[in-house]
């Protein structure tokens, strides 16, 4: 850098450098605080009337809230490493910050502003970060993640689809919004996993990378693709549950197989490997539930859900945050102890959904169970890396 440009590096606050600083710490800290109030709302001591009612807020903003924050912040962090121009940072990271609070705080408290007018706030996010991440793309001629830029915009859809649902009172306008939200995500964490999991394991064990076999992951994605578009359109309630099942079975075959070939049994010492290798297998377990689900198995959908949203979103978010936290602040990637404890509390708290109808006690015990295991595992990370995240980086390079 040329030292105007230091200087102007240097007076920025480390929390609007990269776009990962504020968003992986306030959806950390959104998370964790809307997980407790949901647990609280379990216990029917504590009770509030957020935008489109009690459910909905819960859905909502696990996805669009949390989740939605992370892979933005992913993505216009990523974007710099893929195309060596600086990504979003200073004020215009600010601004997309403050658009994604905005909605944050009227679906929780709105203050008899219209609904039209919260969805509209809620709904601006993904398609800024869209065109951001799309004119550095753009600006430097990569190509190759421009897919980026429309999964964004169908995760906008999906939104719009659950406003829609509140708006218009149509309850299963909501359920498609938020289902397809889900395989969607689902979607973005295949394709990234498939990307990074095995020079992952391989750089952080010192074991052969394993060979690539692009066929499976065509097949793999082709299949969660078709998943997708089936929700998207709604067409799904017309296919066969047959039909259903295989689809989610063959999905769920070729996804074990590929995490199989990736050798979870390496990474037994490495914390930050084996918690994203059992993010993974997550994945093909949820599939596998959702197609005991439409073949008739006493399975409900809401375990095969819970699945992919905590065992899969919720781990692989946390493993991710915690090696992109560290990799892009100039530090080891060698995570505190405390993290392997947060890896498996959120394993357990994935367990203790997904099993919860099969376990002795009530429901709501388990509920509230995996509620305050996901605030603790959460807690950590924002203890631990506060510090990281709102200062310097340690190698004195800018971002």
């Amino acid at each position: 850098m040329t030292t105007p440009e230091l200087n102007q590096e240097q007076a920025l606050h480390p929390l609007l450098r990269q776009a990962f600083r504020p968003l992986f710490l306030l959806g950390a800290l959104f998370s964790l605080l809307a997980m407790l109030l949901w647990g609280l709302l379990l216990t029917g001591r504590v009770m509030f009337e957020p935008y489109g009612g009690l459910m909905f807020w819960h859905q909502h903003e696990m996805l669009f809230g949390f989740v939605a924050a992370i892979i933005v912040g992913f993505l216009l962090t990523a974007v710099q490493n893929w195309t060596g121009v600086r990504a979003t940072h200073g004020r215009l990271l600010l601004w997309l910050t403050v658009i994604w609070l905005a909605g944050r705080v009227l679906m929780f408290w709105n203050p008899g502003v219209p609904g039209w007018l919260a969805a509209g706030v809620d709904l601006v996010f993904l398609p800024v970060a869209a065109l951001l991440f799309g004119l550095i793309l753009v600006q430097a001629g990569k190509w190759r993640n421009l897919f980026f830029v429309p999964l964004l915009l169908l995760l906008t859809v999906c939104n719009l689809l659950m406003h829609l649902g509140v708006l218009w009172q149509q309850p299963v306008l909501q359920q498609q919004g938020a289902l397809t939200a889900v395989w969607l995500i689902t979607l973005v964490m295949a394709i990234v996993s498939g990307r990074v999991l095995p020079m992952f394991t391989a750089n952080g064990t010192g074991t052969p990378k394993v060979a690539d076999h692009p066929w499976l992951d065509r097949w793999f994605l082709g299949a969660l693709w078709l998943i997708v578009f089936l929700h998207l359109t709604g067409l799904q309630i017309h296919v066969p549950d047959t039909w259903l099942a295989l689809l989610y079975g063959l999905a769920a075959l070729l996804g074990f197989w590929r995490v199989l070939r990736v050798k979870i049994w390496v990474t037994w010492r490495v914390p930050l490997l084996w918690s994203l290798h059992l993010a993974c297998w997550f994945i093909p377990l949820g599939l596998a539930l959702f197609a005991a689900a439409a073949a008739g198995l006493p399975v409900p959908r809401s375990t095969a859900l819970h699945a992919l949203a905590v065992g899969a979103m919720g781990l692989m978010i946390l493993a991710m945050m915690a090696r992109i936290s560290l990799g892009h602040t100039g530090r080891l990637l060698q995570a505190k102890p405390v993290m392997s404890l947060a890896f498996l509390l959120i394993l357990l708290v994935a367990g203790a959904r997904v099993l919860a109808p099969w376990l002795p006690g009530s429901l709501v015990f388990w509920y509230q169970l995996a509620a305050a295991g996901w605030v603790l595992a959460y807690a950590c990370y924002c203890l631990v890396y506060w510090p990281v995240l709102t200062r310097p980086r340690a190698d004195g390079r800018p971002g």
